[in-house]
């Protein structure tokens, strides 16, 4: 691959999760600032995470049928660049729901199909898709640290600036990318049905869903967490940082894991350690050297188990497929399981407490291994059908 693409791709990255480091940890802080409390908080941020379930497939359809991949991720980059502006006109609880949906129908078009793109442009390479993403996990980096450092003097009230410079870069630096990226996309030899209908493939989509719906409390209430047991937000943004740090390590390693340990076994370590990352955030969070290690846990939790399931995602979702299997793996899980944990979280936090709320993740999360290790096996994922 030539060195100007792969700098093209990872600039994409970069900027995508540079704008997620600000969003995710931040946006609660943000909205708690506005007046709002843990419910609302909980239903304006599943809202992000709920347009997942529909978006990424409606424009994962309509990129394999006309085969302007990168054409989609331009035009969606940049819907959901203005539509977020919307968050300057007003501040009240149904205006901001509405710019959410609008904006994150948009906003969850993008990766899925960029991914798609990635993985096409790289061919019988797929295993450099990780050196590829670790650069949006330096813009996460970047973001959240260095943002946590900024509103611990200047508040909360800069984000929205922030962030709408932040999704004006992902529109600028798709522009970079030439639509011959994607590749020539063959037809699938099957319907999609098919494909959905296989044990395995419904085994795996139900895991992704339930190790995302397990980090819904993570990624709504996690940052307010911290708040409220006495950490400042450079603390917060360098915890939430020290757990991508983490993940890149993963993603540097990654393309000699999965041949030496198998997806399977790799999945299943990711699951028992995202429950214990849970159990430990509900049990010791006044105590800042547990913290870090639960954070140092982001490396399975997320590195782990993302690389594997959009290896296993690829492998299953093949041709034409392709677009609509990322769309797929993102509405199930970082969708639907998004939505509804965090959801969840929202009201399990008011009535029982936070402790209870990231007991319960953790519960889900053992869950995931479960029908991981009863649903998924090495000989019927390995390979594509």
């Amino acid at each position: 691959m030539p060195d100007v693409m792969y700098w093209r791709l990872s600039g994409f990255y970069f900027f995508y999760f540079a704008s997620l480091g600000a969003l995710i940890p931040y946006w609660g802080l943000y909205l708690k600032s506005q007046g709002f409390n843990a419910v609302e908080i909980g239903e304006l941020i599943a809202i992000i995470m709920a347009t997942k379930i529909i978006a990424p497939n409606i424009w994962g359809w309509i990129a394999d049928h006309t085969g302007r991949r990168m054409r989609i991720i331009r035009i969606a980059s940049l819907l959901a660049a203005l539509s977020f502006c919307g968050v300057f006109i007003a501040h009240g609880y149904w205006w901001l729901a509405l710019v959410m949906g609008v904006f994150s129908f948009f906003w969850n078009a993008a990766l899925p199909q960029f991914e798609a793109t990635t993985l096409s442009h790289l061919g019988d390479e797929t295993h450099r898709y990780s050196s590829i993403r670790l650069w949006g996990s330096i813009g996460f980096i970047v973001s959240v640290a260095g943002l946590g450092a900024v509103l611990d003097f200047t508040g909360t009230g800069l984000l929205p600036e922030v962030l709408v410079l932040l999704f004006a870069a992902i529109w600028f630096s798709s522009l970079a990318v030439p639509e011959r990226a994607a590749g020539q996309q063959a037809m699938g030899h099957e319907p999609i049905l098919t494909v959905l209908r296989r044990p395995a493939v419904i085994s795996l989509l139900l895991v992704c869903f339930l190790i995302q719906a397990s980090h819904g409390p993570y990624y709504t209430f996690y940052s307010l967490y911290l708040t409220d047991h006495g950490y400042s937000e450079s603390a917060i943004g360098q915890l939430w940082a020290l757990g991508v740090v983490a993940e890149i390590g993963v993603f540097l390693r990654m393309h000699h894991w999965l041949p030496r340990f198998g997806a399977r076994r790799l999945l299943l370590a990711a699951t028992l350690l995202t429950a214990l990352r849970w159990l430990l955030l509900a049990l010791f969070v006044d105590q800042p050297g547990i913290m870090i290690f639960v954070q140092t846990l982001h490396a399975a939790s997320f590195g782990v188990y993302h690389a594997v399931a959009i290896h296993l995602v690829h492998r299953q979702f093949v041709g034409r497929h392709q677009g609509r299997g990322q769309a797929l793996y993102s509405s199930l899980s970082f969708g639907a399981g998004g939505a509804i944990g965090s959801l969840l979280a929202g009201y399990v936090w008011e009535g029982f407490g936070a402790q209870w709320m990231y007991a319960g993740a953790a519960l889900t999360a053992l869950l995931a291994g479960i029908v991981a290790w009863r649903g998924i096996r090495e000989e019927t994922m390995s390979v594509a059908p």
